[in-house]
């Protein structure tokens, strides 16, 4: 397979902005890592004039794709988790090309998970976390019942994520088989949830009693990133806030985690008066100490 492939990636693997090749063959029959193609090729660049882009081709019945990525593109996926095969492509896959030992460190980073990328992707996670609980919580109040469950299964899943980050590990694609291991209690709730012949109301009414108490439990840990940056300054506006270079990254559920904490009395409000009468701008401050380290 590799000498068949060689065409394909020698060209690219000569040039200089050329970090890396690997190599992800097939596992199974219905093989979802690779798209149900016979191989995969992933090349990591330093920089292109588009961050991502894929080719496919085909030889002796044989079906692969090229998937060329800048190293940026490539650390923002690991990072956010939206391409999550990735890490498991970085791990496991065959090394075809390796400039001056450029995966040697990045694999290194990803079996040792720094602590700030593990406290940002903590907070990354509770705050899709609190958005999807908040949600799901207004559907079942509402009695839309499976609109509920949709919002709660996903809230457990990124609690699931959640736990696993703060163990010291990726999230890998069977999240559920780490989370068995790792914490059960989260594990049973979710068990419980799908599994349960209780009426479908029923069980989400005991899960959210549940979840409110893990929550509680979590929200020095999952909020730890952002009361971090709070302390840097004596007050905060949203705008400038939002435009924090980490807080970019969950900037789309920032607003409902900072009022999250406002409600736990962990972030207080200053009102500031502005041109208009009886209107005010928000200001946003750490109100108590708490240990995030």
């Amino acid at each position: 397979m590799k000498d068949m492939l060689r065409p394909i990636y020698q060209e690219r693997a000569s040039h200089p902005d050329t970090l890396a090749v690997l190599m992800i063959e097939k596992r199974n029959q219905t093989s979802p890592q690779t798209d149900n193609l016979d191989v995969a090729l992933l090349i990591i660049t330093k920089d292109a004039e588009k961050p991502f882009f894929i080719k496919h081709y085909e030889f002796m019945d044989q079906k692969a794709a090229l998937h060329v990525v800048t190293e940026k593109q490539l650390n923002e996926w690991i990072l956010l988790g939206t391409n999550r095969r990735m890490i498991d492509w970085v791990l496991n896959g065959k090394v075809l090309f390796d400039r001056n030992e450029y995966l040697v460190g990045l694999i290194d980073r990803l079996n040792t998970f720094p602590f700030q990328e593990r406290k940002l992707k903590i907070s990354i996670e509770f705050a899709k976390l609190i958005r999807r609980y908040m949600e799901g919580k207004a559907f079942f109040e509402g009695k839309h019942y499976l609109d509920a469950y949709n919002h709660i299964i996903h809230s457990l899943h990124h609690l699931a994520r959640l736990e696993v980050i703060d163990r010291g590990f990726h999230p890998e694609i069977t999240v559920w088989n780490q989370v068995k291991h790792i914490e059960p209690q989260v594990y049973k709730l979710y068990k419980e949830l799908v599994e349960s012949d209780e009426e479908l109301h029923k069980r989400l009414e005991l899960l959210f009693l549940a979840f409110d108490f893990l929550i509680h439990t979590k929200t020095e840990i999952g909020a730890a990133h952002l009361i971090n940056v709070l302390a840097e300054k004596d007050m905060w506006f949203f705008a400038d806030l939002v435009e924090h270079p980490d807080v970019q990254f969950y900037a789309v559920d920032l607003s409902v985690l900072l009022e999250f904490l406002i409600d736990r009395d962990i972030v207080g409000i200053n009102r500031v008066e502005t041109k208009g009468h009886g209107i005010y701008h928000r200001g946003y401050f750490l109100k108590k100490s708490v240990d995030v380290e």
